[in-house]
């Protein structure tokens, strides 16, 4: 099911890539949640660098369907510093419920969200698998919350 903008974001608990749980209804102020196909995969590991610099702005939750042993790897490799969530079992759920499972891959689609402080859906970005969004647009985007 895909939600759009002015839609309240529905509510999950993922583990992150520490195996704590971690919910969207527990984050303080905006959130830029990000859901991307793969770790260790070029687009990918460019785009989760690149979002270092937007964690003053908002909270960053960063989204795939990789198990949480793969994401700590990552983290453990490029300190992003940032949360990076798990939605490996049941596969796929929370970025079903987002709009942004690719069903044949079984990898997260290329799809961001900002969520207000009232847990509203104040943007959305998609792109394709083999293109970067554009870290300037979540700028703009929250500059104008």
């Amino acid at each position: 099911m895909a939600h759009g903008i002015g839609d309240v974001a529905p509510d999950f608990t993922l583990p992150d890539q520490h195996g704590h749980p971690t919910s969207l209804s527990a984050q303080v102020g905006p959130v830029l949640l990000v859901f991307f196909p793969a770790a260790f995969t070029p687009v990918c590991h460019d785009e989760l660098r690149a979002l270092r610099q937007l964690r003053a702005s908002a909270r960053v939750l960063a989204v795939s369907c990789d198990s949480i042993f793969v994401l700590r790897a990552l983290d453990d490799a490029e300190s992003l510093g940032f949360p990076l969530l798990s939605d490996f079992w049941p596969h796929g759920e929370v970025a079903r419920t987002f709009g942004a499972l690719d069903e044949r891959s079984g990898t997260a689609r290329r799809i961001s969200f900002l969520i207000d402080a009232q847990g509203r859906i104040a943007a959305r970005w998609e792109s394709t698998p083999e293109r970067a969004r554009d870290p300037r647009e979540y700028s703009q985007a929250l500059a104008a919350l």
